[in-house]
C-alpha cells in the first residue's frame, strides 16, 4: 500500500507518495525544477547539478531524491536561482554554443532554460574549445564541442541486440561521448532519430534532417514565460529642453544589427522626437562630437580596431548596450576560434577554392588592423550595460528597450521576442 508523506516546498505543505522522485512531485505542486540529465524512463543520474535544490538545509539534485516524511525542501531561493543560472552560463562558456548556426536550435532544453532564467550573456569568459566533430557513423554526427556530457545517451540508448551505441572515453576534461560505429549501424531510423531528441541540446544531430522544422514550428518557439527587466541604472539624466544622445557602431559582424535598427519604418520619426544620433554608421558622423546618453554596439572583437572603436565607446557613452549574438557571444565570425589563425589565413588568401591561380600574398600593412587570434564577445573587452539578444533583435525589440532605458521604465519582454537565433 502506498504510503502518503508531509512535506513543505518553498514553504508550502503539500503530500505525496513516499518514494516519488522529487522533480515529478514539485512538478505536480506546479513548481518547476528545470534540469538537463533527468529523464523519467532513467535511472537518476544527478550529472548537470542544474536541479540542484536545499532539503532540509542541505544542497542536493533534487533529480537523486526521493520524497520521504518531514522533507523541508528549498527550489526558488535568489541564491539557488543564481546558482542555476551560473551553471547554465558555464556551459554555453565552456561549449560552443553559437544558437544561431546550431541546428538544434528552437528544440534545444538548454536554450530553452537560458530563456526561461532570462540570461542575455555570460558572466564567464568563452572557452572556445576545439573538440572532435565526428562524421564517420552511417547516419550521426556527434558534436563533441556541444556535449555537456548528461549520459542520457549512455544510459538509454541501446542496439536492437542491447549494446551500447554510446560511452564516455577518456578523463577529466578531456571525457567525451563516444560513437560505437557498428552498434549504430544497427539502429532503426526511428531509433537513431530518438538519440537527436533524448539530447538536450544539438551534440547528436541526424544527417540530413536536423533543420526539418522552421521558425514557428519548434519546441520551444512559443513557450516559457514573459522576462521583466528592472533598469540597474536608473533613468538617464538629461535636460528637459534637450534630446537623448545616441551612438551606434558594427564592429566584426554581418551590419544585419542596424539593418534591423530601422525595420521600425515609419516609427522611427517618433524616435527622432526623443532622440539625436551622434557617431553612428545611420548618420556617417566619424567621430564623437558629444557626450552620448546611450551606444548600440553591434558586433564583435576580431581586430585591434574593434577593440579600439569599442573602449572608445566606453569612453565617450552613459551607458552601452550590446545588441546582437555577435556582440554577447561573439555569434558566426567567432566560430573561426576553432582554427588556429594562422590556418584561416591561408585558407582564405591562399587555398580557398575562390583564390586566384598563383597569388601567394596575404595582405600585410601597418594600416591594417592586426587580427586577435580569438573574436571576442564585447564584455570581455569592457563593460556593458545591457543586452539584447538575436540574429538579429527585431526592430520593436531593440527600440522598446533603448526607449525603456532612457525613460527609465521596467519593460517586459515576450518569450517570442527573447531569441538568441
Amino acid at each position: 500500500m502506498n504510503k502518503i508523506v508531509n512535506l513543505t516546498i518553498d514553504g508550502k505543505a503539500t503530500q505525496a507518495i513516499e518514494g516519488t522522485n522529487l522533480i515529478d512531485v514539485a512538478k505536480d505542486n506546479k513548481v518547476n525544477i528545470p534540469t538537463l540529465c533527468y529523464f523519467k524512463e532513467l535511472n537518476p543520474l544527478g550529472t548537470c547539478r542544474i536541479c540542484t535544490v536545499k532539503i532540509n538545509g542541505k544542497h542536493t539534485t533534487a533529480c537523486t531524491q526521493e520524497v520521504s516524511e518531514g522533507m523541508s525542501i528549498e527550489v526558488n531561493t535568489p541564491e539557488l536561482l543564481d546558482f542555476r543560472k551560473a551553471i547554465i552560463e558555464m556551459l554555453y562558456a565552456e561549449g560552443n554554443h553559437f544558437c544561431p548556426s546550431c541546428e538544434k536550435s528552437g528544440n534545444c532544453e538548454m536554450q530553452n532554460h537560458a530563456y526561461e532564467m532570462g540570461l542575455t550573456v555570460s558572466r564567464y569568459p568563452h572557452v572556445f574549445s576545439d573538440k572532435i566533430v565526428d562524421f564517420t557513423p552511417k547516419r550521426m554526427i556527434m558534436e563533441s564541442n556541444r556535449c555537456i556530457l548528461c549520459k542520457r545517451c549512455v544510459e538509454e540508448i541501446k542496439s536492437p541486440d542491447g549494446k551500447n551505441v554510446f560511452s564516455f572515453v577518456q578523463r577529466g576534461v578531456k571525457t567525451r561521448v563516444h560513437i560505437d560505429y557498428e552498434q549504430e549501424a544497427k539502429l532503426s531510423e526511428s531509433e537513431a532519430l530518438h538519440a537527436m531528441n533524448i539530447c538536450p541540446v544539438g551534440a547528436i544531430l541526424i544527417k540530413g534532417v536536423a533543420h526539418e522544422q522552421p521558425f514557428g514550428d519548434r519546441k520551444y518557439d512559443f513557450l516559457g514565460k514573459d522576462v521583466i527587466h528592472s533598469l540597474k541604472n536608473g533613468k538617464v539624466k538629461k535636460e528637459d529642453h534637450e534630446k537623448f544622445i545616441v551612438a551606434t557602431t558594427s564592429l566584426a559582424g554581418c551590419f544585419g544589427c542596424h539593418m534591423s535598427l530601422l525595420d521600425i519604418d515609419t516609427d522611427i520619426l517618433d524616435i527622432f522626437e526623443i532622440v539625436e544620433f551622434n557617431k553612428s554608421p545611420l548618420t556617417d558622423i566619424k567621430a564623437f562630437s558629444k557626450r552620448c546618453h546611450v551606444g548600440l554596439i553591434e558586433g564583435g572583437c576580431a581586430n585591434t580596431e574593434n577593440v579600439h572603436v569599442l573602449r572608445e565607446f566606453r569612453k565617450k557613452c552613459d551607458i552601452l548596450i550590446g545588441f546582437g549574438e555577435c556582440a554577447i557571444m561573439g555569434g558566426i565570425p567567432a566560430m573561426r576560434n576553432f582554427i588556429p589563425l594562422q590556418e584561416c589565413i591561408e585558407e582564405s588568401y591562399l587555398n580557398g577554392l575562390t583564390s586566384e591561380i598563383g597569388a601567394d600574398i596575404i595582405p600585410a600593412h601597418e594600416d591594417l588592423p592586426k587580427l586577435l587570434n580569438n573574436v571576442y564577445p564585447c564584455n570581455e573587452v569592457v563593460k556593458i550595460d545591457y543586452y539584447i539578444p538575436g540574429c538579429p533583435p527585431n526592430a520593436q525589440h531593440i527600440w522598446k528597450v533603448v526607449k525603456s532605458i532612457l525613460l527609465g521604465e521596467e519593460f517586459s519582454i515576450t518569450h517570442d521576442e527573447f531569441k538568441y537565433d
